[in-house]
């Protein structure tokens, strides 16, 4: 049985691959088992050696990968560049961190006793990433994973298979054991059938809040591990004494970059009611020069979302909003590409919103944003938290410290002062609500991956 990729870009078939058979998920998972001693038992040294090699020759294929990745999911190719670094960053970042992130805790001397605690791997990962950061989501996981001492086996969403094929291909000849990092292509029955799997140790998820559901049920009974980062309905409050220009470029692009298809995009903005009108004139001025069309085109700097049932899922957001009193400030004649019944969506502002409205509630995940006036930091923080999502949250203001305490009532993983829609590696990304649990990056994420190991030693000679 095939499975195959239609790129939002035309919508031909741009892939098509052959979906795993039973035999050939369990011959995967055995080989890795097989090798996760061998693997466990490297030194540190090595792994990290093996891993930054591998990153090299992932850059040294961008080309193709770039291209590949605009017609998978429509990013235009001028942007896929940032993915590329982001990668390096991330991964180098988590090698440079892994010494302190895998070190024995050691403990306060204790007469006739010696104490320690030891970070062992869980051994099979199983990571399952997402279409929209297919590289940047997988990353995440499968370089920390592999750092620990666990093997990987990487499932990509059916809409990005090749960078499942990307990322281990990059591991060829950097003398990574066989069978220590592999992909399998499956269907949503094979994936749960792997997630089962008696020799499957933790499962890392990226994707929808229904999917985080899928692996929990999946692999509730065997009492592992499993990491979720789920959706966002990601919000910005720009206070009365903020710069006013750059937090409207920040969030204009916080909202629109990768056509909003970001689980950390801007997706609700609250302003102050002094700054309302101002905001809006500028952000609106700001969205027309944004250009649809055909992302391998170099003028192009909004590309399709990745189908049209995602494009007609926004616009049924907008409709809701309209019937109940919202007003759009971008006229869709403005461009030309956007096109019902096309994965082509104009960028979309909309004001006099509230949270009786789907816009306000529900994941977007495309090019929409909705500004509410606020009264007060108070109504700001209550509307941020009134939300099932809890991924991250951005305030912006000239007063960091306020800023700063405010943040500290807000209900997210990550909370952003003057800037959003960025991971850093050194901090750890993490959700709560129904933006799923555990963490990846930082010295936290090592964590996920490990489990602790205590040695409690007797001396007989004292």
């Amino acid at each position: 049985m095939e499975q195959h990729t239609l790129s939002p870009v035309d919508g031909s078939i741009y892939v098509s691959r052959a979906l795993s058979s039973t035999e050939e998920i369990h011959a995967t998972i055995e080989r890795a088992t097989q090798s996760q001693k061998e693997w466990q038992s490297t030194s540190l040294e090595t792994r990290k050696s093996i891993c930054k090699q591998a990153i090299a020759n992932f850059v040294n294929n961008q080309q193709v990968i770039r291209q590949e990745l605009t017609m998978m999911m429509g990013r235009p190719l001028t942007q896929t560049q940032g993915e590329i670094a982001g990668v390096k960053e991330r991964a180098l970042s988590m090698i440079e961190q892994a010494e302190q992130a895998l070190a024995t805790i050691t403990l306060a001397d204790k007469p006739g006793f010696t104490r320690y605690i030891k970070r062992v791997p869980f051994g099979n990962v199983l990571v399952i990433a997402p279409w929209n950061y297919p590289y940047l989501t997988a990353i995440n996981a499968v370089i920390p994973a592999l750092l620990a001492g666990n093997c990987v086996i990487l499932k990509h969403s059916a809409q990005t298979p090749l960078c499942s094929e990307r990322l281990v291909q990059a591991f060829e000849g950097t003398g990574l054991p066989h069978g220590v990092f592999q992909f399998l292509h499956t269907d949503h029955p094979s994936t749960e059938h792997m997630i089962q799997h008696p020799q499957i140790d933790y499962v890392a998820f990226t994707g929808s809040v229904a999917g985080g559901a899928m692996v929990e049920k999946n692999a509730a009974g065997r009492f592992i591990g499993v990491g979720l980062e789920l959706g966002g309905k990601d919000p910005a409050y720009v206070r009365a004494d903020a710069d006013i220009d750059y937090a409207v470029e920040t969030l204009v692009d916080g909202a629109f970059f990768n056509s909003g298809q970001s689980c950390c995009g801007i997706e609700r903005i609250y302003l102050h009611e002094s700054i309302h009108d101002q905001f809006v004139e500028k952000a609106v001025a700001l969205t027309k020069q944004y250009r649809l069309g055909n992302p391998t085109s170099s003028k192009t700097t909004l590309g399709p979302v990745v189908r049209t049932s995602a494009a007609d899922f926004v616009r049924s957001q907008i409709e809701d909003a309209i019937s109940k009193g919202a007003v759009t400030h971008i006229n869709e004649s403005l461009f030309s590409e956007s096109k019902p019944g096309t994965p082509y969506l104009a960028p979309q502002i909309l004001t006099n919103v509230d949270h009786t409205m789907r816009l306000m509630t529900e994941e977007s995940f495309g090019p929409v944003v909705g500004i509410q006036s606020v009264f007060s930091d108070e109504e700001a923080i209550a509307l941020m938290n009134d939300s099932q999502f809890g991924l991250t949250a951005a305030i912006f203001s000239s007063d960091v410290p306020t800023a700063t305490r405010l943040g500290e009532h807000v209900e997210t993983g990550t909370v952003f002062i003057n800037r959003c829609d960025y991971l850093d590696p050194e901090l750890a990304w993490t959700g709560v609500k129904n933006s799923g649990r555990g963490c990846t990056l930082s010295t936290i994420g090592f964590e996920m991956l490990t489990r602790p190991k205590s040695f409690h030693i007797k001396s007989l000679n004292d």
